[in-house]
């Protein structure tokens, strides 16, 4: 009797599982086989990690435009290669010199971060000389859209930045410019671009009404320039440095950075996290060296290699599948504490590029990662469903040309009913 019992419960069990399956998969493939997802390239996939178990696929093995998406790829290098306190510079001492050369530590002079750690530090040295020979990678990722060079999501790459890599100006009773180096840089005319191309001039409105943030052209002498201005001392530029053991100077933690990363999607910070990550691999700065590492380590069982060419995901060179995506989200789910990870993804209808979608009825429901550029949308994470379960899924669309806004919409409905139904 008690046998008849349980085999009673597990076919009831089963069935429900079944039942409740074969909902979600009629319900999302009605939606994905509507009008609007037609003519789009359109990939989902859902899976339980509890269970190991994949709830539902479409296109999932397939390739596609990930854009910010890739900055979840960033995540899982930078907690995998970064230490709990971002290095900020790595430093010898040789007679009454400092020998200093960068990690690509985003924050120094950052106006988000406010860490004083490397300024007061270089302060106390008496003869400082700066070796900036060990960045190695190019100022943009292949790929970049070329006339997005005086915009403020696509600064340079660089192996010291400052001041965030941009030039940062506002009106109060008259136009404040940060860093002032640039006070003198300023035109206040019409020009189609924020920025000339190749130089350091800038094209501002007397009367902006908002913050506004410009690329700066970075150079060797314009590193030495600015450090020089903040520390006001002189700073020396050294291609060498002795061949002894280095010392490395830490700022701010890591998960500030990575917070900031993806809630705000800051292509900037994603770039130089690649770049810091490669610091702890050697002196040599390098995001190629990171992607590299990464991939041969600790990915090398993704099931679909991706193409990862940047951090942030402004390349459209990037080629990576849903598949790939839940692969590593799930890795973090099951080797990061529950309360950390969460934390470090915008949360629905709470924060980041997040706060105005995806809202839960009395608590969240959605923390997850979008990807966003033109004719493409993306958003990749972690649903909580009413039950309580945790589910992994990546929604991927290529190649639309309705409005953005009218996709969010459709994939909001789906992932609205997974949660109610699972």
């Amino acid at each position: 009797m008690i046998k008849t019992f349980l085999y009673l419960v597990l076919f009831i069990l089963i069935s429900s599982c079944t039942s409740t399956k074969a909902k979600i998969s009629s319900i999302t493939n009605k939606k994905i086989e509507s009008n609007l997802f037609k003519n789009n390239f359109t990939g989902f996939i859902l899976y339980n990690p509890k269970n190991k178990k994949v709830i539902y696929k479409n296109n999932s093995e397939k390739y596609f435009t990930p854009a910010s998406n890739t900055k979840i790829f960033t995540l899982y290098a930078s907690l995998k290669l970064l230490p709990k306190h971002s290095p900020i510079l790595k430093y010898t001492v040789k007679d009454t010199i400092t020998y200093i050369e960068g990690t690509g530590n985003p924050t120094l002079l950052h106006k988000h971060f406010k860490d004083t750690t490397t300024i007061g530090f270089l302060k106390a040295q008496k003869n400082i000389f700066l070796n900036l020979t060990n960045f190695t990678s190019k100022r943009y990722g292949d790929g970049w859209a070329w006339e997005d060079y005086d915009t403020y999501f696509s600064p340079e790459r660089s192996g010291l930045p400052l001041y965030g890599n941009v030039l940062t100006a506002y009106k109060k009773d008259s136009l404040i410019l940060t860093p002032k180096y640039f006070n003198h840089s300023v035109l206040h005319k019409p020009y189609p671009f924020k920025r000339d191309m190749v130089s350091n001039t800038f094209y501002v409105e007397q009367n902006i009404k908002d913050t506004i943030e410009i690329p700066f052209k970075i150079s060797h002498t314009l590193i030495k320039d600015l450090l020089e201005n903040e520390l006001e001392k002189k700073v020396t530029i050294s291609y060498v440095i002795p061949e002894q053991k280095k010392i490395t100077l830490f700022g701010v933690a890591t998960d500030t950075i990575l917070k900031r990363m993806m809630y705000e999607s800051d292509n900037f910070l994603a770039e130089q996290l690649l770049i810091m990550a490669s610091s702890s691999l050697s002196d040599t700065l390098s995001t190629n060296k990171s992607i590299k590492h990464i991939l041969d380590t600790e990915l090398t069982d993704l099931k679909q290699k991706p193409r990862w060419v940047d951090g942030s995901g402004l390349s459209r060179y990037n080629l990576f599948t849903p598949e790939s995506f839940v692969q590593v989200l799930d890795k973090m789910y099951l080797e990061i504490p529950r309360k950390k990870l969460l934390s470090l993804f915008p949360v629905g209808g709470v924060s980041g590029s997040l706060k105005n979608w995806y809202k839960g009825n009395t608590t969240p429901y959605i923390y997850a990662k979008s990807g966003t550029l033109g004719n493409n949308y993306n958003l990749s994470g972690y649903l909580i469903t009413n039950s309580g379960k945790t589910l992994i899924f990546s929604f991927m669309n290529n190649h639309f040309i309705q409005k953005t806004s009218d996709i969010k919409i459709e994939i909001q409905k789906i992932l609205e009913m997974i949660r109610d139904t699972y």
